[in-house]
C-alpha cells in the first residue's frame, strides 16, 4: 500500500474527502517526524513506538580498496512495534 491508497482507506472509513484525509495523514507523519527529530518517544498503543537511536563509532571497512575506515557516531530513526500489531501480523504468515 503506498500513501494515496492509505489516503484513500482512510478517507473510506472516515467517511471523508480524500483532501481532509491527506490533510490529517500528512500532518501526522509531520507531527511524529518533529517530535522524534526533538528527542521524544511517540507511542500510538497498539500500533508502535517511534523513536531514535544512537549509533557508537565504529571501525569500517572499505569494500573496494579494504582500507579501515572510521565510521563515525549517529542518530537514527527507530520504530518498534506495539504488541497488537506484531501478534496480527504473525497470524497472517
Amino acid at each position: 500500500m503506498n500513501k494515496a491508497e492509505l489516503v484513500d482507506a482512510v478517507s473510506g472509513a472516515a467517511e471523508t474527502t480524500k483532501k481532509d484525509a491527506e490533510l490529517i495523514i500528512n500532518i501526522a507523519i509531520q507531527t511524529i517526524i518533529q517530535q522524534v527529530s526533538q528527542g521524544h518517544k511517540v507511542t500510538l498503543v497498539g500500533f508502535g513506538a517511534f523513536g531514535s537511536r544512537s549509533r557508537k563509532a565504529r571501525v569500517g571497512r572499505n569494500p573496494k580498496t579494504g582500507e579501515s575506515v572510521v565510521v563515525p557516531p549517529k542518530t537514527i530513526a527507530a520504530f518498534k512495534a506495539g504488541t497488537s500489531f506484531a501478534k496480527a501480523v504473525s497470524k497472517k504468515r
